[in-house]
């Protein structure tokens, strides 16, 4: 019988809440979320892996249940999120796991990877980009913003937070949106809509630029060490494209690549089939 665990720990003063289930003596699987989201867009995944691994999602900073510091406390960067799991992992007493990357959970995951190469285990990307040439158009009023950092440009990516663009953001590319359940961007425009919510995470959209300067760092990575890699990706993402998939071959020949034909959240509506390619793809 399953049964999922909903704990927090404390990393140097910051509540980070994790969702946990499996046992723990089974290969451990990192489940790193994105914008605007937190670990419950693992909901459906983590029922489907728990019986063969052990599985911790935790909430970055300033998302989902986990603390949400005040700016003048805590500066939201992508080195600070990542320094924060990292962390997080050592508290949790995890030692060696796959990590599953999403979106922002790339950024956070690849660098704890090049930070402690010997700690992973295996790689899953499900629209987790490492390469530029994996950024859409879509990214362009963020790269505005990275030029030519002013208030105005700033005040442009305001739209990313409104409710209908998160609902957006699950639907476009789903051929039968009546397939996206509302739960996961409900939840997630509940969090977005807290006091003090939004200004951090302007600050990520600024500093996502950090990301992007680190991609040859990530490929170098890549090379190095070789880690098992698969890739399941909504190649109707409109923010990473299906080329940004295919990418990871050139530095990792043995990668696994696996395109589903959905949206950004694939696991909204293929959660069942990237389980199966996880279960394969680990069990090797």
């Amino acid at each position: 019988m399953l049964t999922v665990h909903y704990r927090s720990a404390d990393v140097g003063g910051l509540k980070v809440s994790y969702r946990e289930a499996g046992g723990p003596d089974a290969p451990t699987l990192l489940l790193l979320h994105g914008f605007p989201t937190a670990g419950h867009m693992f909901r459906d995944l983590i029922p489907l892996l728990a019986e063969s691994f052990h599985l911790v999602a935790p909430d970055l900073p300033g998302f989902g249940r986990s603390d949400l510091p005040a700016r003048d406390t805590f500066r939201y960067s992508f080195e600070n999120l990542a320094n924060v799991i990292d962390r997080f992992t050592e508290i949790v007493g995890l030692k060696r796991f796959a990590i599953y990357i999403f979106d922002y959970g790339a950024p956070v995951g690849l660098r704890i990877a090049v930070k402690h190469p010997e700690r992973i285990s295996a790689i899953i990307s499900q629209n987790g980009n490492a390469y530029e040439e994996g950024l859409s158009e879509g990214w362009n009023p963020i790269r505005a913003y990275w030029e030519v950092p002013s208030q105005a440009n700033r005040d442009q990516l305001r739209s990313f937070l409104k409710p209908e663009t998160t609902a957006w953001q699950y639907t476009h590319g789903v051929p039968d949106a009546t397939r996206v359940s509302p739960d996961g961007f409900t939840l997630d425009n509940f969090y977005l809509a807290r006091p003090g919510a939004d200004e951090p995470q302007l600050d990520l959209f600024g500093d996502y630029e950090t990301n992007v300067e680190l991609y040859p760092t990530f490929q170098k990575y890549f090379r190095d060490h070789k880690p098992p890699l698969l890739a399941v990706w909504g190649k109707n993402d409109p923010f990473f494209l299906p080329i940004g998939a295919e990418a990871f071959k050139r530095d990792i020949p043995g990668a696994v690549v696996h395109f589903f034909d959905t949206g950004h959240f694939a696991l909204e509506t293929h959660a069942s089939e990237i389980a199966g390619e996880i279960r394969e793809f680990l069990a090797r």
